[in-house]
């Protein structure tokens, strides 16, 4: 079992930057896992943002790329997200996902991200 908690949600103005948190709890787990953030925006459905494999290759939605950077630290169990210049559609709850393996994976609770004026 693998608990992952995210931070670094909030209020942000058009232009501005948050950097997102994810810890996770099991380590093991983490080392091997493919790391993910997702979002879901207002009336959308759940979508991709970004992906970091266990060796540290990464993808990212068309949208996201150039503004948006993953990044993980296997000593401490923690995945990162930093958002720049970001547009009022990237209001979404952000959520981090890791999965160890096909057909098994985790998510957190989600955490709340507001780009307005």
């Amino acid at each position: 079992q693998v608990q992952l908690v995210e931070s670094g949600g909030g209020l942000v103005q058009p232009g501005g930057s948050l950097r997102l948190s994810c810890s996770a709890s099991a380590s093991i787990v983490f080392k091997i896992s493919t790391m993910g953030w997702y979002r879901q925006g207002p009336g959308k459905q759940r979508e991709l943002v970004a992906a970091i494999t266990s060796n540290g290759s990464t993808n990212y939605a068309d949208s996201m790329k150039g503004r948006f950077t993953i990044s993980r630290d296997n000593t401490n169990n923690m995945v990162y997200l930093q958002m720049n210049s970001l547009k009022s559609e990237d209001t979404a709850v952000y959520y981090c996902n890791a999965v160890p393996w096909p057909g098994r994976e985790y998510w957190g609770q989600g955490t709340q991200v507001t780009v307005s004026s």
